[in-house]
């Protein structure tokens, strides 16, 4: 005897039970293919032109010190720090259990697996966040990124990447922004304020 399913499961398990062959991907003329000859110099000229801002620096405690020049950071009562070698933290995200108390985070400090030139943007591993939010719900963002994993392009990016397993990543480039409202540029508009970008 047949167990009795719902409609929308017996729909989904015989999709499943199809081999769908999709069309072949196209294969990249990597000679055609944007470089440039200094990806970090390129890199931050991009992240500043999306609203960003880079700091190359040579020792680790330096991201501490910059941060703590700018007043929005020194006057900051809730920071999320998950590099604390480099910023010490006063919420330990890995202990909060319902992400909606993470809403009046003043910085989260993330890292980032590598950057890219071409737009600027960075790629943040989920795996390294205890919470997704809260790279979207802090006012203001720092993430640290090796400053040798500076890529070229987005086709360099997604070769680094492979195949991912599940889960969450992201590439980030700049604040959070808009251009909805008479083609304005808001940045801030839906999430981060700010981000700062440290090159070790």
């Amino acid at each position: 005897m047949i167990p009795h399913t719902h409609s929308k499961q017996a729909v989904m398990d015989r999709l499943r039970g199809h081999d769908v062959k999709g069309p072949e991907l196209p294969i990249v003329d990597s000679s055609r293919l944007t470089t440039y000859d200094n990806p970090m110099d390129t890199f931050i000229e991009s992240l500043q032109s999306v609203g960003g801002q880079a700091h190359v620096i040579d020792r680790i405690e330096q991201v501490h010190q910059i941060l703590s020049e700018i007043p929005v950071f020194a006057d900051a009562e809730r920071i999320a720090s998950l590099a604390p070698d480099y910023v010490p933290g006063n919420v330990d995200a890995s202990l909060v259990t319902d992400p909606h108390h993470l809403e009046s985070l003043d910085w989260v400090i993330a890292t980032g697996e590598f950057g890219v030139a071409e737009n600027g943007s960075i790629w943040v591993d989920g795996k390294t966040l205890p919470h997704r939010v809260m790279l979207f719900i802090a006012q203001y963002s720092a993430i640290i990124v090796p400053k040798a994993k500076i890529l070229h392009n987005m086709h360099e990016g997604y070769a680094a990447l492979g195949t991912p397993e599940p889960g969450f990543g992201i590439f980030i480039s700049g604040p959070s922004k808009t251009a909805d409202i008479e083609q304005s540029l808001v940045l801030g508009a839906h999430g981060c304020r700010k981000l700062q970008v440290f090159l070790v």
